[in-house]
């Protein structure tokens, strides 16, 4: 069987992440990474190319696939050269600095047969495919309403570079960096949430990003979400609470490589109100693996080994899951009148 020729181009903290797991992948070669500190480049196989521009990676060295890690100001330019080229793109979240960005990379993956994704990868964590399979039976009845809370002691934590701290790079603070995650989860749980009523502040760090996002909104079925994404929380949290007919579904914590969120648990409550008088019984699994970067890189090189086909099942976080969550991150921005 033919490899796949995958290249990784920003080989910082994520690249080198998807780096450890590529190796493995028996269906991909590694043929080349690409870094502007060609120094973080140091690979133990010999036959695999070093750039330090994406540029002259997309002259010199065939591929079939890439893995875009920069940051968000270039990422988008960097994914439309690609795909105009033929190749498969897999790029981090978020998709760029505004909503026209995603919207010029689609225009680009439409106009060539290749596999798009996004690196929405809590939705492949395993807290978040079971609670998603619990919504689909119907057996708890239909969503209520959902409440997010994602936050972090600070915008810039552990070996994050400065760079998202400003509007210029980034595009946006907490919201968009970290708080998009819970906005696509809350999507993928609710649907569509069309009326939103926001506050968006950064009066606490003082950059010219947020550091606080706080979300009103509801769905036309009448689904009412409530998210609270912030670089204040001291501690780093993680909280996901879904609220059904006959009971409901608690995520508490996620597993990630800082290991910082706590443990990823999902707790199911049973809800018999004549009964159980306000104390319903609950279950709770726990999840001591993440398995979440395996399970997405492995999507994508089966949706490139089968040309595409199914790419735009729903809990794949193919380039319209992505537009659609950018839409709402910034319908939350906009909402807020008095933030710029």
């Amino acid at each position: 069987m033919k490899k796949i020729k995958v290249a990784i181009v920003g080989f910082g903290i994520v690249g080198q992440r998807r780096f450890d797991i590529l190796k493995n992948i028996e269906e991909v070669e590694i043929v080349a990474v690409c870094d502007r500190d060609t120094s973080k480049c140091s690979v133990e196989k010999k036959n695999i190319s070093v750039y330090s521009d994406y540029k002259d990676l997309l002259s010199n060295k065939p591929i079939d696939a890439v893995f875009i890690s920069l940051t968000n100001d270039v990422a988008p330019k960097a994914a439309i050269d690609f795909l105009e080229q033929g190749i498969h793109a897999f790029c981090e979240k978020p998709p760029g600095r505004t909503v026209d960005d995603i919207r010029n990379v689609i225009r680009a993956e439409n106009n060539s047969n290749v596999v798009l994704m996004y690196g929405f990868n809590h939705r492949y964590h395993d807290s978040v495919v079971n609670t998603l399979d619990i919504i689909k039976s119907g057996e708890l009845g239909r969503v209520i309403n959902i409440r997010g809370i994602y936050g972090k002691s600070m915008l810039v934590t552990f070996n994050q570079s400065d760079w998202r701290t400003k509007k210029s790079v980034a595009g946006g603070g907490v919201l968009l960096d970290q708080g998009i995650h819970m906005v696509d989860l809350m999507r993928l749980f609710a649907g569509e949430f069309t009326t939103v009523h926001s506050f968006i502040s950064n009066s606490f760090w003082g950059y010219d990003v947020e550091d606080n996002a706080y979300a009103l909104m509801s769905t036309d079925t009448g689904i009412v979400g409530i998210l609270h994404s912030s670089a204040t929380e001291w501690r780093h949290r993680f909280s996901l609470d879904v609220t059904l007919e006959k009971g409901a579904i608690k995520l508490e914590g996620i597993l990630s490589g800082s290991k910082s969120y706590g443990n990823e648990t999902m707790t199911v409550v049973h809800s018999k109100p004549n009964i159980d008088n306000g104390n319903p019984s609950s279950v709770t699994s726990h999840y001591n693996v993440d398995y979440s970067w395996e399970r997405e890189i492995k999507k994508f090189i089966d949706l490139i080994g089968n040309e595409g086909a199914n790419k735009s099942i729903n809990n794949t976080s193919n380039s319209n899951e992505a537009l659609k969550t950018m839409e709402l991150v910034f319908k939350i921005y906009e909402s807020d009148l008095g933030y710029n």
